[in-house]
């Protein structure tokens, strides 16, 4: 059997539970919060108060810290394109009988994702400290230019970056609310912490399903683990870009501002790497392939590798100036 086979085998057998998996790890939409509840209240009569309020809170924070909630709105709005890519993994069938479980699985992860995005922009909107329509543009290029996070169609590859992914915008969200809080922004603090305990939850998902496929065929799901390690986690939005700039242009300076504030840095990429491997236990799974033991040994050693690789990073000390963020409004 072909190991294209060998995936769709596993995905159906694993497809009996994804009902459980989204009892477990999805809200119902009557019961999961909605961007209006930490909004301004527009059907209110002290709305143009509470956005005066917003407004004014909004002047204390930082020009990397606004880079870095704008690239991670963007990131969040680019939605569409991830749903895509997933609809196309091997196991998953979005046409036959209204689809299957797996499709069912993606809509309705997708759709808790959208919400992100709204409340961000939203906040951005009425802050008036952005540029939204230079980031309303962005977002457009990054859904038109859509992405490539080296998985192919290959579910085992999809899961392993969806498990490290939705790990590292946790991290990313939570770190935002914190510093929101810190210079006194207590009502975006509490928009990213909820956005960061919904990709927390994702992140359980998607690593328990990589659990059951190593359980299943272990070999094969480590290879893939080692391949996606070692051709490193893009992150979604690495072709983004500025209006009337090249692909991919804005990422690494976006990257920079996220890492100058200690939003999420090359540490974090390492301490999410070793998570993943104690995680999934990988020094105890047996009956692998030589090869498979191979791509073991070579996990195990990766985060001490890459931990001294960072180390060497060096990143300029002074911010890139965005379209998105004139300094002139901050």
């Amino acid at each position: 059997m072909s190991i294209k086979n060998i995936r769709l085998e596993v995905m159906q057998f694993l497809e009996k539970n994804v009902d459980s998996f989204v009892e477990q790890y999805l809200i119902p939409v009557e019961k999961i919060w909605q961007p209006s509840d930490f909004l301004p209240n527009s059907e209110g009569e002290n709305f143009f108060e509470e956005v005066k309020e917003l407004r004014e809170i909004a002047k204390e924070l930082p020009y990397d810290f606004w880079v870095t909630l704008v690239g991670d709105t963007i990131t969040e709005e680019a939605l569409p394109t991830y749903e895509s890519w997933l609809m196309d993994v091997e196991g998953v069938n979005q046409v036959e009988n209204g689809g299957n479980g797996w499709s069912k699985w993606i809509r309705q992860w997708t759709g808790e994702e959208n919400r992100h995005g709204d409340l961000l922009n939203k906040y951005l909107y009425l802050s008036g400290r952005v540029n939204m329509r230079e980031i309303e543009m962005t977002t457009q290029h990054l859904i038109n230019d859509g992405f490539d996070i080296g998985t192919g169609s290959d579910p085992y590859k999809n899961f392993v970056y969806t498990s490290f992914q939705e790990l590292a915008t946790y991290v990313s969200h939570n770190r935002v609310a914190q510093m929101a809080k810190k210079f006194g922004d207590n009502k975006l603090s509490k928009m990213c912490k909820m956005i960061a305990g919904d990709e927390m939850r994702h992140h359980h998902a998607y690593s328990e399903f990589v659990t059951r496929i190593f359980a299943v065929d272990p070999s094969e799901m480590m290879l893939a683990f080692q391949y996606m390690m070692k051709q490193k986690i893009v992150m979604p939005a690495h072709f983004l870009r500025e209006s009337g700039q090249k692909i991919s242009s804005a990422f690494e300076q976006f990257s920079d501002s996220a890492q100058r504030i200690g939003v999420y840095t090359a540490n974090d990429y390492v301490d999410i790497m070793q998570k993943l491997i104690n995680k999934w236990e990988i020094d105890k799974i047996s009956n692998l392939t030589d090869e498979a033991e191979k791509a073991r040994d070579y996990l195990m050693k990766l985060p001490a590798r890459m931990a001294r690789i960072s180390e060497r990073l060096v990143i300029p000390a002074e911010s890139h100036i965005f379209k998105w963020v004139e300094p002139a409004r901050l």
